[in-house]
C-alpha cells in the first residue's frame, strides 16, 4: 500500500477506465466510448443548443427515445454543473461537470421511456431543474441512473472504516514490536517471518494512506523518490528493513530501524483519531489500490529482496475489501456491476491462493510461469475495469 506518486494521473487513468458508467456525461468533447456491440456505428447526430444560465436551465426538447446527444451551452458567467435527471427521484442519468462561461458541450445519453429534465447547479447559487420531458417512444430501457452521493451519505461508511482501521493500528504495532525484539536479537530467520506478518498487516489497512498523510511515506515508502535511492538517509520503513534483510546486513545494523518504524507507528496511532479521513478517500481508493498493486507488486518494482510481492497483493485486496464492505450500503442499490465486482474479487483471491507455496512461503513474481502471470495481470485489470465506475458514482454531488 505505498503511497501513490500519481494522484492526479491516478484520477485520469481511473475515469478514462469507464466504458459503460451509468452516469456518462462528458467533461470535454471526445467522441463517447461505446459498448462492443456499437463500437462500429455512428454516434448520434447532436441536437440543437440548450442554453442554461442561473435563471434558465434549458428549454422543452421532443420526446424521443434511443441514442441522443444534447448540446449544452452556458450561456452565463459562471461555471455550472449540468444534469440530466429524473425530476421524481433526482437521480442523475448524464452529467456535463464544470461547464465555463461560454462554453458548449455534449451530453450524451440512451433514452428510454420515462421521465426526463435538466438540473442546473451554479456556483454559489441553488440549483435550478428545467422542464420534464416524457419518452414514451424507442428503447423501454436506457441508460441507468444513479442517485446523487452526499457527504451524509458517506459519513457511515467512513465511520465504519476507521473503525477497522483503528483496530488495525493496534495489531500493527504489535507486530512491529515483534520485528523489533527479533532484530535486536540479531534473528535473520524471525525478523523475516516477523517483517512480513508486519508489512502485510499494513497494506491491509488499505485507504487509510490518504488520511496517513507524512507517515504513510516514513512507514511504507518505496526509495525510487529519493536521491540517494536505497542509500538514502531519508529512506525508513518496511521497505528499507527489507532490502537490509535479504541484501545481507545483519539484523542487529537493522535495529535502529526497527526502533524508528516503531516510533513513527506509535506517532500515527496517536494522531490518527485527530486526522481527517475526506469521504472521497474511500471510493476512489477501491480502485486505486489494486491501480497501485498492478504497477507495483505485479510488476516486481516494490520488491527489494522478500519475493512476498503476490504477499502484497492478497494483503491490498483485503485492504479493498475492507474500502467494499464500508460502501456496501451506497453503491449496492445504485452500481448495477456491484455484484460482479465480488466475482472477480474471488477469481483474484483464487489465482494468488495458488501462487503460495507449500509450508507457507511465496513465488516470487519473477518465478510466475508466463501463462499464471498473464491470467493473474488479467484477471486484476478485469476487476479493475468493475472497479472504476465506483468513484465517479460515489462522487458527492450537489443536491440543492
Amino acid at each position: 500500500m505505498t503511497r501513490p506518486a500519481w494522484p492526479s494521473a491516478a484520477r485520469r487513468a481511473l475515469l478514462a477506465a469507464i466504458v459503460l458508467l451509468p452516469l456518462t456525461g462528458c467533461t470535454s468533447d471526445p467522441a463517447p466510448a461505446a459498448s462492443p456491440s456499437t463500437a462500429e456505428a455512428a454516434p448520434p447526430a447532436a441536437e440543437s443548443v440548450m442554453g442554461i444560465a442561473r435563471s434558465v436551465c434549458g428549454t422543452s426538447w421532443t420526446g424521443h427515445g434511443g441514442d441522443r446527444t444534447f448540446l449544452v451551452k452556458n450561456t452565463d458567467t459562471v461555471t455550472t454543473d449540468v444534469e440530466l435527471v429524473d425530476p421524481g427521484t433526482g437521480a442523475v442519468y448524464a452529467e456535463v461537470e464544470s461547464l465555463a462561461p461560454g462554453t458548449t458541450r455534449p451530453l450524451r445519453v440512451r433514452l428510454g421511456h420515462g421521465a426526463y429534465a435538466l438540473r442546473c447547479l451554479p456556483e454559489g447559487v441553488n440549483m435550478l431543474t428545467g422542464p420534464t420531458t416524457r419518452i414514451t417512444d424507442g428503447p423501454q430501457d436506457g441508460t441507468p441512473a444513479v442517485l446523487p452521493v452526499d457527504d451524509q451519505d458517506l459519513t457511515g461508511a467512513v465511520s465504519r472504516y476507521r473503525k477497522g482501521v483503528t483496530a488495525g493500528l493496534a495489531v500493527l504495532a504489535d507486530d512491529v514490536a515483534a520485528l523489533r525484539r527479533a532484530l535486536h536479537r540479531g534473528d535473520r530467520a524471525d525478523a523475516r517471518t516477523a517483517w512480513l506478518t508486519a508489512h502485510l498487516g499494513y497494506e491491509r489497512l488499505g485507504a487509510a494512506y490518504g488520511t496517513f498523510d507524512e507517515f504513510a511515506d516514513m512507514i511504507d515508502g518505496l526509495p525510487d523518490s529519493l536521491p540517494g535511492g536505497v542509500y538514502d538517509k531519508d529512506f525508513s520503513g518496511f521497505y528499507r528493513i527489507e532490502y537490509g534483510l535479504w541484501h545481507g546486513e545483519t539484523p542487529s545494523s537493522l535495529a535502529p530501524e526497527g526502533d524508528r518504524l516503531a516510533s513513527d507507528v506509535a506517532k500515527l496511532r496517536h494522531d490518527f483519531p485527530d486526522q481527517r479521513t475526506d469521504p472521497m478517500d474511500l471510493p476512489l481508493r477501491a480502485h486505486e489500490i489494486l491501480e497501485d498493486t498492478l504497477q507495483s507488486q505485479l510488476t516486481g518494482t516494490a520488491d527489494q529482496g522478500s519475493g512476498t510481492g503476490l504477499a502484497t497483493a492478497e494483503a491490498n485486496l483485503d485492504g479493498t475489501q475492507a474500502v467494499l464492505d464500508a460502501i456496501a450500503p451506497i453503491m449496492r442499490s445504485r452500481y448495477a456491476g456491484w455484484d460482479q465486482v465480488g466475482v472477480w474479487m474471488g477469481r483474484a483471491r483464487r489465482l494468488l491462493k495458488d501462487a503460495r507455496r507449500p509450508g507457507g512461503g511465496w513465488t516470487p513474481v519473477a518465478s510466475l510461469k508466463t501463462i499464471d502471470r498473464r491470467r493473474l495481470d488479467g484477471t486484476i485489470g478485469a476487476l479493475l475495469e468493475e472497479l472504476a465506475p465506483i468513484a465517479s458514482i460515489g462522487e458527492t454531488r450537489r443536491t440543492s
